[in-house]
């Protein structure tokens, strides 16, 4: 999903409601959103979408939005750090897990 709409999205997957985290997802975005969200704590559903490789990605949290959780910096990467926008779009791999504060403490 991209990070620029914020509009929150509830369908059936697999018989159960769930908050959309992401539509058109390709086996290996859906992989990573999965382990994500897991460590995170989230019971994550996924569907085809119809006869192509794509995939819908949900979770069974109605209240989670992925913009909201990203940048209130919610959840937690796999090393233990907070995500960020990059890190969520998979746009870099180390740096992105920098612990970035758009303020400082004095």
């Amino acid at each position: 999903m991209a990070l620029n709409k914020g509009k929150h999205i509830v369908e059936e997957i697999d018989g159960i409601r769930c908050s959309v985290v992401e539509k058109g997802a390709s086996p290996e975005r859906t992989d990573f959103l999965r382990k994500l969200l897991e460590q995170n704590g989230y019971t994550v559903k996924t569907a085809q979408e119809g006869d192509t490789e794509t995939f819908k990605i949900g979770v069974t949290d109605l209240l989670f939005n992925p913009v909201i959780d990203v940048y209130k910096r919610k959840l937690k990467s796999f090393s233990g750090k907070k995500v960020t926008p990059a890190y969520w779009l998979q746009e870099s791999d180390k740096e992105t897990e920098a612990e970035v504060n758009y303020w400082n403490f004095r």
